[in-house]
């Protein structure tokens, strides 16, 4: 029998699946969690890493490391940490971004160099930011490498630095259209030269672990869960956690200077366009708080509602929102009358967050000039049955819900299993279990979200 090992570094922690090379079957799995914060020291992921691979590692033939984007680890000649990693969610570089775009002729030239418009969560902002307030730290960084990166090459034995195009794609100093580095930016972040990553090919394996094991390229965790799901063109996942995210596959490079879609490369060799919002799953936790229920209960009351909820509308930017960019923007309930029920509340909860999602889905085709066929819902926002069965009324298209797994784990297990078999495509392994949901397209309710949505731009 030959096993694959796929390991997720995320933000929380590090969860890592046993998987069989040939079938997909996951035979056995471990998990370790992370420390809080926005600045992590790098030695807690590999002593997570460790911890989760633990009785694992050794029955692996190849593993690959799908972690978290964006993340600065910063490098000094002996190949020793020179501060705590940076994480996406530190927002300190919020200035730099801002600058940098400017630096690069606006938002449209940051796109079409990089693919994206630069943000705060992106690398090279972060250099920028370490040049600015840590010049001692920055005159020391020797190379700079994602989490994903640190990872892979201490797994085999601190010997190449390696990445992939998908994760590299998230740097600020990666070129989607030319597919390679632009060493150039990654300088002019710093204010110095800095060595990065060779960028491995797919499939390839770019070392051996101490038990033998081959290790494959590894990528970011986006890219992991689009190869974990075999996203395919016109396909849109749309995954809804803490935040809500659509994707999909794309056969060709995305520059969308509005900045709403970051137009990343995938795994495969393809390309991931992504959008995000701020608000995803704690809407519901909210409206349960709110309603006095649990999320059992938040999704019977939705269902018992009448769709359009009686012209009950939640605009949930709860938290500001990102896809529309409005950061300062709050929640908005707007139609409450003293007729107004539980159940209409409920409804218009369920059918905000999925018209907010409406929106990161057709922020994603449009950059794309293509319209979605299917969309794919995973994520804690897809164990509500009332986000499943309203969904397809609100997106207007078929609604497939994939069974529960750890998808990021997945693909990583499956691009080992790729580079393993030495193959020019990833194997077709048997995917999880689907449930498929239909329903009329509510495009009143839509169009009413919208209206409200364009009305209100700091509410």
């Amino acid at each position: 029998m030959t096993y694959v090992l796929g390991i997720d570094s995320s933000t929380q922690s590090c969860k890592a699946l046993l998987v069989d090379a040939h079938t997909g079957r996951v035979v056995d799995e471990g998990r370790s969690t992370h420390p809080s914060g926005t600045q992590v020291d790098p030695q807690a992921w590999i002593k997570a890493m460790e911890h989760a691979t633990a009785g694992l590692l050794e029955h692996a033939d190849a593993v690959s490391v799908a972690g978290q984007q964006h993340g600065m680890v910063a490098l000094d000649k002996a190949g020793d940490v020179v501060r705590p990693a940076m994480l996406w969610n530190d927002t300190s570089s919020a200035p730099q971004a801002e600058a940098l775009v400017k630096e690069l002729g606006g938002p449209a030239e940051s796109a079409s160099l990089t693919g994206s418009v630069l943000v705060a969560s992106f690398t090279g902002t972060k250099l920028r930011w370490l040049r600015d307030n840590e010049p001692d730290n920055a005159t020391r960084v020797d190379s700079v490498a994602l989490p994903h990166d640190y990872l892979t090459w201490h797994l085999g034995g601190r010997k190449e630095l390696t990445t992939d195009h998908g994760d590299a794609s998230g740097t600020g100093y990666y070129s989607t259209w030319q597919r390679k580095f632009v060493p150039d930016l990654a300088e002019r972040y710093l204010g110095h030269a800095v060595n990065l990553p060779r960028i491995a090919a797919p499939n390839e394996i770019v070392g051996t672990t101490a038990t033998g094991a081959a290790i494959a390229a590894g990528t970011g965790d986006n890219m992991a869960a689009a190869l974990g799901l075999n996203l395919q063109p016109g396909d849109v996942c749309v995954s809804i956690g803490t935040s809500g995210v659509a994707s999909a596959c794309s056969d060709h490079s995305v520059h969308d200077p509005s900045g709403l879609v970051t137009g990343f490369a995938d795994a495969t060799g393809n390309y991931l366009p992504l959008a995000c919002t701020l608000n995803g799953a704690k809407v519901l936790d909210f409206a349960a708080m709110l309603l006095g229920v649990d999320h059992s209960g938040l999704s019977e009351l939705a269902l018992a509602g009448a769709p359009g909820a009686h012209g009950v509308t939640l605009l949930p930017y709860f938290d500001g929102e990102r896809t529309p960019n409005r950061p300062s923007a709050t929640g908005l309930f707007s139609g409450i009358r003293t007729t107004t029920t539980r159940e209409d509340i409920a409804r218009a909860v369920i059918e905000g967050l999925l018209c907010s999602m409406l929106d990161a889905i057709e922020a994603v085709e449009n950059a794309m000039e293509a319209r979605a066929r299917r969309v794919l819902m995973i994520g804690g926002g897809a164990r509500s049955e009332a986000m499943r069965v309203i969904a397809p009324q609100i997106f207007g298209v078929d609604v497939a819900v994939p069974d529960p797994s750890e998808y990021v784990a997945l693909g990583a297990a499956r691009q080992a299993a790729w580079a393993l078999s030495g193959a020019d495509t990833p194997p077709q392994w048997v995917t999880a279990g689907t449930t498929t949901y239909t329903g009329d397209h509510d495009a009143e309710t839509v169009a009413r979200y919208k209206k409200i949505r364009d009305l209100t731009e700091e509410f």
